[in-house]
């Protein structure tokens, strides 16, 4: 790892758990093999977690859901796994199916930072432990949150976009949905990060929703009304990934993408030269400390009330070691 560059190592999470059963299915909760989805596990002798994700639609939370699930298959835990397919209405209602399969811990990756609060403060009734991945809550109670530092990433992506244009150049930002605060965050981030250049200009910044299609028709537009880009910065590697094919349809060519997560299709991109870097956050690992911490919490053991994950800045320089750290 001496060649990665931008390393940005927060707290290394050392948690020891332990696992059985696991499953997910698109918008329904998925009962565990390791026990029957009614009843708790009170009665059983065995935790059960229940994981509340946003989104199966995109490929970083994909790979969530499998280092989550194999996690807990490896330590003893039954996990349960609801997909909000991005609606808030149907997070809340795979949360109350949660509470009723008396769940011991909630993890919650909100689908909206305001909107969820309903979600946590029903389990928090219920007697039920919550912990919020990725997205943070503006209220309600949670008893810790594991994230990463995502002004420092949007930063880290502003500051490398600028050296690759030697400092000028005309740039554009696709941003993610701009109701959580990680698509707030990133994009403050790189904003603070270009700025450091006076002569990079932002001429556009549009949202995309972290969504390859819509990405694509944004830059589609992006493209035909501005000659002259040099740059873009995506909040996440689908967004780029969408505007790279907008790229290459339009016959462009010498267009720096810059985004964020580490997906198996985003490292592939870098290491063929569409992408330039990408801020690596391992989803398949995202998933497995998202287990290992409830499990502790199940447990009654304590837990600091912010946990940050390792990151790291991934080019061309370190994309192979980066696809191998990615697949543990």
């Amino acid at each position: 790892m001496k060649k990665w560059m931008f390393s940005l190592v927060a707290a290394t999470l050392m948690l020891t758990v332990s696992a059985c059963g696991s499953s997910g299915t698109t918008g329904a909760p998925a009962t565990g093999s390791g026990g029957s989805a009614q009843g708790g596990s009170a009665g059983e002798g065995k935790i059960k977690i229940g994981y509340a994700i946003n989104t199966l639609n995109n490929p970083f939370f994909v790979a969530v859901k499998n280092g989550a699930e194999k996690e807990a298959e490896k330590l003893g835990v039954e996990l349960v796994v609801v997909n909000a397919n991005d609606d808030l209405a149907t997070q809340l209602q795979g949360v109350e199916d949660l509470i009723q399969q008396k769940i011991d811990v909630l993890i919650l990756d909100p689908v909206d930072s305001k909107g969820t609060i309903p979600a946590a403060e029903a389990a928090n009734k219920a007697g039920i432990k919550v912990i919020t991945t990725g997205r943070e809550l503006e209220g309600a109670e949670v008893v810790t949150h594991l994230g990463y530092d995502e002004v420092r990433h949007g930063i880290v992506a502003g500051e490398f976009m600028s050296k690759q244009l030697g400092g000028k150049g005309n740039v554009v930002e696709l941003q993610g949905i701009m109701g959580t605060n990680v698509a707030q965050d990133r994009s403050k981030g790189f904003q603070e990060g270009v700025a450091t250049s006076p002569d990079i200009k932002i001429v556009a910044s549009q949202s995309a929703d972290f969504d390859r299609a819509k990405a694509m028709t944004v830059m589609e537009n992006i493209l035909q009304a501005n000659p002259e880009i040099n740059g873009v910065y995506a909040a996440n590697d689908e967004m780029a990934l969408g505007a790279v094919q907008a790229i290459k349809a339009a016959n462009r060519t010498g267009i720096v993408v810059v985004s964020n997560d580490g997906t198996a299709d985003a490292l592939q991109a870098i290491k063929d030269g569409d992408i330039a870097g990408t801020m690596a956050i391992y989803p398949n690992q995202y998933g497995q400390k998202a287990v290992q911490i409830a499990k502790k919490v199940a447990g009654g053991e304590s837990v600091e009330k912010k946990l940050e994950l390792p990151s790291i800045f991934v080019s061309k320089d370190n994309v192979e070691e980066a696809i191998k750290e990615s697949q543990n």
